[in-house]
C-alpha cells in the first residue's frame, strides 16, 4: 500500500466567478479533514495557506488539540490533530512528503483521469506517495490543477436535478472512504 497525504489548499482557488483568490482557514476544516485522513489512515493532512497569519491560526488550533486543555479534555482529537501540517504551498507539502505523486479532485467531471475503482487499485501497487490535493471557495485553479498526474472523477449526486456542491470536508471524507476504505 502506498502512502498517502492529503492537502487542503487555499491559494490559488477559485472564487464563483472564477476568480483566483486565497480563501481563510476554518477551524472545522481543520477538524473534520484531520479525523477522516486519520480515520483512513492518510499519515499526513497539509494545509496550506500563503499567508502567516493564517498558518499562526492554524497552528495555534493544533497546539491545543496536541498539548493544550484541548488534549486533556478530549484526548480523542490529540491523534488526528497530531497528523495536521501547516505549510505555506503545495511546494513546501511536497518537500516534506517527499517523492509523490499529486492527484486532485474536482466537483466538475470534465478531464477526470480515473474512476475512484481505479485509484483504489493503484493505491495498492507499489509506487511513490500520492498527495491528493482538494480545494477550497469553487475549486482549484488551473495552474494548481495542471501539476495534478491524476484527475479523479468527481462525486456524482444521486439527485434528478444535479445538484453536488458538498462541502470539502464531506468531499475529502467520501475520497478518503473510497480510496481507503474497506472494500
Amino acid at each position: 500500500m502506498r502512502r498517502v497525504a492529503a492537502l487542503l489548499a487555499h491559494h490559488p482557488v477559485l472564487d464563483q466567478q472564477g476568480a483566483v483568490v486565497t480563501t481563510a482557514i476554518t477551524n472545522l476544516d481543520l477538524h473534520d479533514i484531520a479525523r477522516s485522513a486519520f480515520t483512513f489512515g492518510l499519515t499526513d493532512f497539509f494545509v496550506a495557506h500563503p499567508v502567516a497569519a493564517q498558518r499562526e491560526l492554524a497552528l495555534r488550533v493544533r497546539e491545543h488539540w496536541t498539548t493544550g486543555s484541548g488534549a486533556r479534555r478530549i484526548p480523542d482529537r490529540k491523534p488526528p490533530m497530531e497528523c495536521l501540517r501547516v505549510v505555506e504551498s503545495l511546494d513546501a507539502a511536497l518537500e516534506a512528503l517527499g517523492p509523490a505523486e499529486i492527484w486532485v479532485t474536482s466537483a466538475k467531471a470534465a478531464n477526470a483521469t480515473r474512476s475512484y475503482a481505479e485509484a483504489r487499485k493503484a493505491l495498492a501497487e507499489p509506487g511513490p506517495a500520492v498527495l491528493l490535493v482538494f480545494g477550497t471557495g469553487w475549486g482549484l485553479a488551473p495552474e494548481l490543477s495542471a501539476r495534478a498526474g491524476e484527475r479523479l472523477e468527481p462525486i456524482r449526486s444521486p439527485r434528478p436535478d444535479g445538484f453536488n456542491h458538498l462541502s470539502v470536508r464531506a468531499a475529502a471524507a467520501v475520497s478518503f472512504d473510497r480510496l481507503l476504505g474497506p472494500p
